[in-house]
C-alpha cells in the first residue's frame, strides 16, 4: 500500500524540517514543492524565470505549472512506499488535481497534517530563516504578504481534507523533537486503522 502524507501549515510552520524527519522514519518520498521550484530557478531555465516571477513577489505559482511538475516527479518515483507532499496542494484545484493525479496511481492521500503556528511565531521564524539561509523571499514584507496569500487561498485547502476526514491538527510549536512526537503519533494512528 502506498501511504501518502500531505503536510500543510502556513509558511515557517516547519513543513520542510518536520517532511525530511517524516521521510527518514517512515521510508516515503519527501517532494518539497518549494525546493523543486527553487531548484528549476537556479536552472536559469525559461520555466525557471517564469517561476521566479511569482516567487520573488511572494506570489503562488499557477497551478498547470506545478501539477505538471509533480506528476513527472511522482512518474519518475515509481515503486516508492509513498510520499509526503511539503507545499502542496495550495489552493482547492490543486488538491482536487492531486486526487486525480494519485486516483490514477490507485492511491490517494491517507493523512493531511495541519501545523498550528502563530502568526508572530512564523514571522520570527522566516525573518530568522531569511538571514541563516540567504532566502530572498524570507525579507519582512514578502512573508507578511506570504501569510496574506495563505490565509486567502491555501487555509481552504484544510476544508477540502476535512471533507474527505483525513485532516489532523497539530500544535507546531515546541522543540523539533516534541512537534515530531505529536505528528508520528498522528501517523501511526492511521497507520494502526
Amino acid at each position: 500500500m502506498v501511504f501518502n502524507i500531505v503536510l500543510f501549515g502556513a509558511p515557517g510552520s516547519g513543513k520542510g524540517t518536520q517532511s525530511t524527519l517524516l521521510a527518514e522514519k517512515f521510508g516515503l518520498v519527501h517532494l518539497s514543492t518549494g525546493d523543486l521550484l527553487r531548484a528549476e530557478v537556479q536552472k536559469g531555465s525559461s520555466l525557471g524565470i517564469q517561476i521566479d516571477s511569482y516567487i520573488s513577489k511572494g506570489n503562488l505559482v499557477p497551478d498547470n505549472l506545478i501539477v505538471d511538475m509533480l506528476a513527472a516527479v511522482l512518474d519518475s518515483n515509481e515503486g516508492a512506499k509513498g510520499f509526503i507532499f511539503d507545499g502542496f496542494p495550495r489552493t482547492t484545484d490543486q488538491a482536487a488535481a492531486l486526487k486525480k493525479m494519485l486516483a490514477v496511481k490507485g492511491t490517494d492521500v491517507a493523512l493531511m497534517i495541519n501545523l498550528s503556528v502563530g502568526e508572530e511565531e512564523l514571522i520570527n521564524r522566516l525573518l530568522y530563516r531569511g538571514i541563516s539561509s540567504g532566502r530572498t523571499d524570507d525579507n519582512y514584507e514578502t512573508i507578511q504578504h506570504r501569510i496574506k496569500v495563505y490565509h486567502e487561498k491555501t487555509a481552504p485547502v484544510k476544508a477540502f481534507y476535512e471533507s474527505l476526514g483525513c485532516a489532523v491538527d497539530i500544535d507546531g510549536t515546541g522543540s523539533l523533537s516534541e512537534i515530531f512526537e505529536r505528528i508520528q503519533s498522528a501517523v501511526n494512528a492511521v497507520i494502526n486503522t
